[in-house]
């Protein structure tokens, strides 16, 4: 193949990829993926445009975004700023998702440029249509995550190196050194096994041709270590020592190692039994639905394999094959195989279901490259039986049927996997539709301030990753938690204030939560605080109950009077919160802390199984003479105690007939002016 067409056809292919990897990522994840730890490396890419390492929120503990280590007043993210960088370099020219095209476009491209070196231009072009068709390609480039930008600097290596080796040209080598150095920042481990069957083959050059290759592979080797001390030095800035990773300041013992494995909340003994069980998994997914053709692409890479060894491997094609070993043994030595299966003994579960064996990313140049010699060697087989046997007509035409067929079978698999992955991520990507509806319709007043849920504890971005703060905390909208919702009104006293929550189970994938609710956020104060709720009551209620609860202590009323509408009243003054409404002849009162949350809750008695609860949480704060402060209350209707408590809110609009929640907070001043909000 000509110079010229080769380059046509490479560039051809590169504008596929970005084009597929953007449409992708525009369409298939407009609001992210289940994978949180995208929201982590776009915060930092925000960062790092405004030159800062570090965040410094306002209010402790309500602006923690998720996976960022707490070092004192100020916050800095757990992972390498590589990938984020790059990620950066997209919103300078545009936007984000620009970045993620241009991965798209590099990715493929290298690997036709690597193979070209190791084989030649028509494998190369073949491997390079390989990789752009895996789904794990596809998926993995389309997300904010670090496993493709580093493959392209893995790549980009590769090829330096190669050429390098071939030429002698140094500055070549430097590149080579460049590229890998910044890899080793942006994934160590990963770098590591990536570069080893090329340091061992950088190793046999000086063996054999010592004075030729010392030059070069010192310039390799220079570079690569200036972006191991880049790595080193970042580690000392933001960690305080050269030889802890920001990821082992987030938890010490989430890293490389069997034992004892732990992040946050999440521990396990990762043995080497457990281990070489979850990494076999992996490989068999990954070979089965992640590359080409499934186990047909599998099965031409070992057929490539087998051939090239048969050949008699050569020392540069022995980097491929060295790959292979290094990156699947090696990954046996990380738990996070471990973690991506979800549940071990059932499959399709954990984000391996969504997102593939992504630690195992780099195996896509390997298996391509092999399974191009394969399908090409059997193509040329084909052709070369059919010229014998056949006339040039009839030989044109079976080989162009075997491509046919070829060609179907392959794609027919890959494009069967894929949907299904695909239709995965875009039932997610509708249950995040319902959820960000409410904060896109226009309704909000900005500058705002958006209190979010928490299902999974004090994280932002921890499932709500595409609502992000400026790193300076003073963007037109500020998301914060509603755990400190004082706090956070006091640090921004001339914004509208709104709380968003969710009704249903937090779990995407399981098409849940059913809908959300954007609620304005009042804030009044006075001697006393009112509370005036009007709740519908079914005619098939046999009874009524309210419960006020505070940290301090709670108290039951029953209704004398079952009647829709059901008018209560709770009233805050003086440390106290006492039940008002001519249903509940309630003289009693209870204890309210100096910062508390009264949370009423109107229990509607169906019978088993058909009863439910209406729950008002009253944020409230004592202040100073005697000033009593209150937000507007969460409000959530509950089918049992379990929903209660974050996954329950009450949706007006898909409530049932004759059940409903009205409220309206009031504060009367000392002067006796009254201050209202509905």
């Amino acid at each position: 193949m000509r110079r010229r067409r080769w380059r046509a056809a490479v560039a051809a292919i590169a504008l596929v990829g970005a084009i597929a990897i953007w449409l992708l990522a525009t369409r298939t994840f407009p609001h992210h993926s289940l994978n949180h730890d995208e929201g982590v490396y776009l915060q930092q890419a925000a960062m790092l445009l405004e030159g800062q390492l570090f965040v410094r929120p306002p209010v402790e503990e309500a602006f923690r975004p998720w996976f960022f280590v707490t070092d004192g007043s100020r916050l800095y993210p757990k992972y390498s700023p590589v990938p984020a960088a790059i990620f950066a370099l997209g919103k300078i020219v545009g936007g984000y998702r620009l970045a993620l095209a241009g991965i798209g476009a590099a990715v493929p491209a290298l690997v036709a440029l690597v193979v070209r070196e190791v084989f030649d231009r028509r494998t190369g072009l073949v491997a390079a249509v390989a990789v752009l068709c895996s789904p794990l390609f596809l998926i993995q480039t389309a997300v904010f995550l670090p496993y493709a930008p580093t493959a392209m600097l893995n790549l980009a290596f590769a090829y330096a190196y190669l050429r390098a080796d071939r030429t002698g040209d140094l500055r070549v080598a430097g590149v080579a050194g460049v590229a890998i150095g910044l890899a080793f920042f942006a994934r160590p481990y990963t770098a590591v096994l990536f570069a080893a069957p090329v340091i061992a083959h950088a190793c046999w050059t000086l063996r054999r041709d010592f004075r030729g290759a010392v030059p070069r592979q010192a310039a390799t080797a220079a570079f690569g270590l200036a972006g191991v001390s880049l790595a080193l030095g970042y580690n000392a800035v933001v960690t305080g020592s050269a030889l802890v990773f920001p990821y082992e300041a987030f938890a010490p013992l989430d890293g490389l190692g069997f034992g004892r494995r732990r992040i946050l909340e999440h521990e396990i003994e990762y043995t080497v039994g457990l281990a070489l069980r979850s990494n076999a998994l992996v490989l068999r997914s990954f070979f089965t639905e992640w590359v080409v053709g499934g186990l047909l692409g599998a099965g031409l890479a070992a057929v490539g394999l087998g051939l090239t060894v048969r050949r008699r491997l050569s020392p540069r094609a022995a980097i491929l094959a060295g790959q292979l070993l290094t990156i699947a043994v090696g990954n046996v030595y990380f738990w996070g195989n471990f973690n991506v299966l979800g549940d071990i003994d059932r499959a399709g579960t954990g984000l391996i279901a969504t997102h593939g064996p992504y630690y195992h990313f780099d195996l896509l140049l390997p298996v391509a490259a092999f399974a191009a010699v394969g399908a090409l060697a059997l193509f040329d087989g084909v052709r070369r039986r059919a010229d014998r046997s056949l006339s040039p007509e009839r030989a044109r035409a079976v080989v162009v049927a075997v491509l046919l067929v070829s060609g179907l079978a392959v794609g027919g698999v890959t494009a069967t996997t894929l949907e299904g992955k695909l239709e995965r991520n875009e039932a997610i990507t509708e249950t995040y539709d319902r959820v960000y509806d409410p904060l896109e319709d226009g309704t909000i007043e900005e500058p705002a301030v958006v209190y979010l849920p928490t299902p999974y504890g004090d994280w932002l971005g921890h499932p709500f990753q595409a609502l992000r703060n400026d790193p300076g905390f003073d963007g037109e909208r500020v998301y914060a938690l509603d755990e400190r919702p004082f706090d956070v009104a006091d640090a921004y006293p001339d914004r509208s204030l709104y709380r968003l929550a969710y009704r249903g189970a937090w779990a995407p994938q399981a098409g849940s939560p059913q809908g959300a609710r954007l609620q304005r956020v009042d804030r009044v104060a006075g001697e006393t605080v009112s509370l005036n709720a009007t709740v519908g009551v079914p005619e098939t209620a046999g009874g009524v109950s309210a419960t006020i609860t505070t940290d301090e202590e709670s108290a039951t009323y029953v209704a004398d009077d079952v009647s829709s509408p059901l008018a209560t009243r709770v009233v805050v003054t003086d440390g106290e919160a006492r039940l008002r409404g001519a249903a509940w002849g309630a003289n009693d009162s209870v204890a309210v802390d100096e910062r508390d949350d009264v949370m009423l809750t109107v229990f509607v008695d169906r019978g088993p199984g058909n009863s439910f609860s209406y729950r008002l949480e009253l944020p409230v704060e004592a202040a100073e003479n005697g000033t009593t402060r209150a937000l507007t209350p969460r409000v959530e209707r509950c089918s049992g105690i379990r929903d209660c408590g974050g996954e329950a809110a009450y949706l007006p609009e898909s409530a049932p007939d004759g059940i409903f929640v009205q409220t309206e907070l009031t504060a009367l001043d000392r002067n006796g002016s009254d201050y209202s909000s509905r």
